[in-house]
């Protein structure tokens, strides 16, 4: 079969009835290809003969005729604490400023945590709103689609991601939509169909996109045509559009294969071995870079884990600078390589933390407020927006929403976020309901 897979494991059904442990699953009729395995083709081929320093010499291509925008969400998962992050309250009481200091950035009056260090060196190229109100739940959906995961249950709305594969196909060598992350619901296309699921590659490491040694391309292309053959049994009697979106993806798949070119992306060993040490531990941020440079319309990852209920200070004095280091890297880099006004950066997780440090030295949930970094896409730079309660405990002034960041990336990104969508019973969905814009970034 050719198997797009999951980064996790789950008996639930995706909207079209489809499992999560499966991206995509086609053409089981003994074929026995995965995409793992077909990622080999075209790749491997073109590498195999290749000298290490004519690989080296390699770059993806940075070509400066119009390009369309595109953007990189890293996500913070199990909410990251705002003020040990962005937030600090270094005037606050003990038990609420918590144990790091704050430190001044390189644009007046703005401080950051004391492990952001290499962030404050380059605030002038980033932004942070600090009063954003988010909901209770631990779920990626709000972040990614600006809708609960709670509403999406029934609506189905699409990400962010999938919204960019959907009105920008771009050339079917390159997914639009990239998670390296893995799958989750809040990555899912929704009513857009899954024509428009995120490329996840699948397996630890590059080994795993790449194809068999013993499928020639021409057997590909034979397995291709096969595979077409079968599942036109299946379209026949498919009523609900699924076998259509299957085949868009599948045809996409093939074409990565062949080409190679998303391979060259993921695989590291074509940056030089000073760029990947800068990287270390953080491989992909860099991964990310390379993605959007060859093409991609969105690419989403991770990093760390955030749901620090207890040990706050201890777990995040490794994570933050960890981050901050993965961070500065990827927005220097973006810009060294021309590409700040066309790609857009934002870190954020689900909500804050509660700003009193508990009994166990570290921080619960809290929807209340919470602070999230933007960079690019020829936004306004160099400014913190929205202040916090002197404890951080509420937005003071601006209170903005995650669905108004996400309108204002979608508008840098030429994007109208009013536009509207068939949803599964024909009715007009609008990409977002609450669209104003984070105006102090326009």
């Amino acid at each position: 079969m050719i198997s797009f897979s999951c980064s996790k494991s789950s008996s639930t059904p995706f909207c079209d009835g489809m499992q999560r442990r499966n991206f995509l699953q086609i053409g089981a009729f003994g074929i026995g290809l995965t995409l793992a395995d077909l990622l080999r083709a075209k790749a491997t081929a073109g590498t195999t003969n290749r000298s290490a320093d004519s690989k080296k010499q390699d770059t993806l291509s940075n070509s400066k005729t119009s390009r369309p925008k595109s953007a990189i969400m890293i996500y913070l998962p199990g909410g990251p604490s705002h003020i040990d992050t962005y937030d600090p309250k270094p005037e606050a009481p003990t038990e609420f400023r918590g144990e790091f200091k704050a430190i001044p950035t390189n644009v007046s009056g703005v401080q950051l945590s004391e492990h952001f260090a290499l962030q404050a060196k380059m605030f002038d190229k980033l932004a942070v709103i600090r009063s954003l109100v988010s909901v209770d739940e631990h779920s990626d959906s709000l972040v990614s689609t600006g809708y609960s995961e709670n509403t999406n249950r029934t609506a189905h709305h699409p990400s962010m991601g999938a919204v960019i594969s959907k009105l920008r196909p771009g050339n079917s060598e390159i997914p639009q939509f990239v998670s390296l992350r893995g799958a989750s619901v809040g990555l899912e296309p929704g009513y857009l169909g899954v024509a428009h699921r995120a490329f996840t590659p699948s397996g630890p490491g590059m080994a795993n996109l790449a194809m068999r040694g013993d499928v020639r391309e021409d057997r590909l292309n034979d397995r291709k045509v096969l595979l077409q053959t079968f599942d036109s049994i299946r379209r026949e009697i498919d009523a609900t559009s699924t076998m259509k979106g299957m085949d868009t993806f599948n045809e996409r798949a093939f074409d990565m294969i062949t080409s190679g070119t998303t391979r060259k992306a993921l695989d590291l060993s074509y940056e030089e071995p000073r760029v990947r040490d800068r990287y270390k531990g953080l491989e992909p941020f860099l991964q990310a870079r390379r993605l959007i440079e060859a093409g991609v319309g969105f690419v989403t990852l991770q990093y760390g884990g955030w749901d620090t209920h207890d040990r706050n200070f201890e777990q995040l004095r490794r994570q933050n600078p960890m981050l901050d280091r993965g961070i500065a890297n990827l927005i220097q880099d973006l810009h060294d390589r021309g590409l700040q006004d066309d790609v857009v950066t934002v870190v954020w997780g689900e909500f804050g933390r509660t700003p009193k440090v508990n009994g166990n030295a570290g921080r619960d949930h809290w929807s209340p407020v919470m602070s999230a970094m933007i960079a690019g896409g020829g936004l306004k730079m160099g400014q913190a927006i929205g202040t916090s309660s002197a404890r951080g405990e509420t937005p003071k002034d601006r209170p903005y929403k995650v669905s108004n960041v996400l309108a204002t990336i979608y508008h840098a990104l030429g994007i109208d976020p009013s536009m509207t969508f068939p949803n599964g019973n024909g009715r007009p969905m609008y990409v977002l309901d609450e669209r104003e814009l984070v105006n102090e970034l326009i």
